[in-house]
């Protein structure tokens, strides 16, 4: 028999032979995939478990959720951060911690969630507050995400004091001050009689505390200013202000005059109408001026 013809007769086996390993071959591959497919439901499997659970009533449970039904998926801590930099007008370091540390944490998710209300988060991470303020774009015509407080004419120049002396103090911690050393300086602007005009500084004052909460009390008759006060103005409007409030004081005015037509507010409100205006949702107040 010549090499050629063993060859011959070999071939076919080890062709067999061949086919019989490629036939091997890919029912392992089979197999493998099968697993690698059954692994993958698995996790997924798993993964869908970890974040929902059926409890023994049947209905699914959140693992976030702070209440049965809950769908939310923010910690407890962060919720109340971002409500209350809802309600306004800001959120202090100082004066609440444990949010300002939610705050800070979960920063981006805070951010995202006023995004999808039109809404711009603010922070100042030296004197420690944040606010909201409605977002500035030419790309869409973004709603009003907030209600406004129009403010009085003695509101805007108290602001305008408080604000005058804050800045003078540059490099203090904090500023403090006397109710009367401001009564004081907003004392050419009184009109009628004395008891009304200190009536409505009590209500100014009261405004200042409650509804800005550019004041805080650090003693008797004292007060520490908030930083915030920088916010509530920007300076374009200030220097319009404050041409105005000259004008008045010198004769040349009165405060029929309203001056508030060229105030506008930083920390999330509306200046639409011309007033320095607050994000409190309880924003519609009935002043003594009003009334005068």
């Amino acid at each position: 028999m010549s090499p050629t013809d063993h060859d011959n007769d070999t071939a076919p086996a080890e062709v067999e032979a061949r086919n019989g390993a490629h036939r091997t071959s890919s029912a392992d591959e089979r197999t493998f995939g099968a697993e690698v497919g059954a692994a993958s439901a698995r996790e997924s499997t798993d993964s869908v478990a970890e974040s929902t659970t059926t409890s023994a009533d049947g209905f699914d449970h959140n693992p976030s959720g702070l209440w049965s039904g809950d769908t939310g998926t923010l910690g407890e801590r962060t919720r109340r951060v971002l409500l209350e930099l809802l309600k306004g007008p800001y959120v202090s370091g100082t004066q609440a911690p444990q949010l300002w540390a939610a705050l800070v944490a979960d920063e981006g998710l805070v951010r995202s969630r006023l995004h999808d209300l039109f809404l711009d988060l603010v922070i100042d991470r030296v004197d420690e507050f944040a606010f909201t303020r409605k977002i500035v774009t030419d790309e869409i015509d973004a709603p009003a995400a907030v209600r406004s407080e129009r403010l009085t004419f003695l509101d805007t120049a108290m602001l305008l004091v408080l604000r005058q002396l804050l800045l003078a103090a540059p490099g203090e911690k904090r500023v403090i001050v006397d109710r009367e050393e401001v009564y004081e300086r907003l004392a050419i602007y009184r009109t009628g009689d004395e008891s009304t005009f200190q009536r409505n500084l009590n209500g100014a004052w009261s405004r200042m505390s409650n509804r800005l909460r550019v004041l805080h009390k650090a003693g008797e008759d004292r007060f520490e200013i908030s930083p915030m006060v920088k916010f509530l103005i920007d300076e374009d409007r200030v220097r319009e202000l404050i041409a105005v409030y000259e004008r008045i004081a010198a004769g040349e005015a009165d405060t029929g005059e309203d001056p508030e037509i060229d105030a506008g507010a930083e920390a999330g409100v509306e200046s639409d109408d011309g007033s320095v205006a607050a994000t409190e949702a309880d924003a519609d107040t009935v002043t003594e001026e009003d009334d005068a």
